[in-house]
């Protein structure tokens, strides 16, 4: 894959064309001297579980990977914490409402987005809900379902950093209901 600096051609700044590799992250632009460092946009994974060891998953309504199993959640908006982004992610795609949501590990990522490759951060978060009984798929969510744990293969969800969370997620999941490190 390309490198994702080579999609910036001018300076954010200025909108000089001179905007040159700086260094392995970074452009610089020979004209007002701006550095542009890539680092990724973070993103966030809701892992919730009901009292039956099931697992909520989403059918993706739109690309990428549209069709496949998700989780809840996206991208967290500006000023919003990685808690806040996860509980309003969940709220937009099934009407829940999170009451904690825990940390529990992170992974990189990267999302096309309108045929640009976003690199992410994607947190994955352990979160309880207000009610587990009602919800429905909304936003960019075409279904929304509990899933047995037993009954999860990873390979059925489209997209890789989701898949590796998902398989990390069942091998510290213990009898007990809880996440070993």
């Amino acid at each position: 894959m390309e490198h994702p600096l080579s999609q910036f051609r001018y300076c954010p700044k200025c909108g000089s064309d001179r905007f040159d590799i700086h260094n392995v992250k970074s452009k610089q632009c020979a004209d007002c001297g701006f550095v542009y460092y890539f680092n990724p946009s973070s993103a966030t994974v809701a892992l919730i579980l009901n009292e039956r060891n099931e697992l909520l998953v989403c059918r993706r309504g739109k690309e990428p990977a549209k069709g496949t199993l998700d989780l809840p959640g996206g991208f967290v908006d500006m000023s919003e914490t990685g808690e806040e982004g996860v509980m309003r992610e969940v709220k937009e795609e099934t009407g829940m409402d999170v009451t904690r949501a825990e940390y529990l590990f992170s992974l990189p990522n990267i999302y096309v987005y309108s045929g640009f490759p976003v690199h992410t951060l994607d947190m994955f978060f352990r979160c309880t809900v207000q009610d587990l009984h009602h919800f429905h798929a909304m936003d960019d969510a075409a279904d929304a379902f509990f899933l047995p744990l037993k009954d999860i293969r990873p390979e059925a969800f489209g997209l890789g950093s989701i898949r590796e969370g998902v398989k990390k997620f069942l091998s510290a999941y213990t009898e007990s209901g809880t996440i070993q490190d």
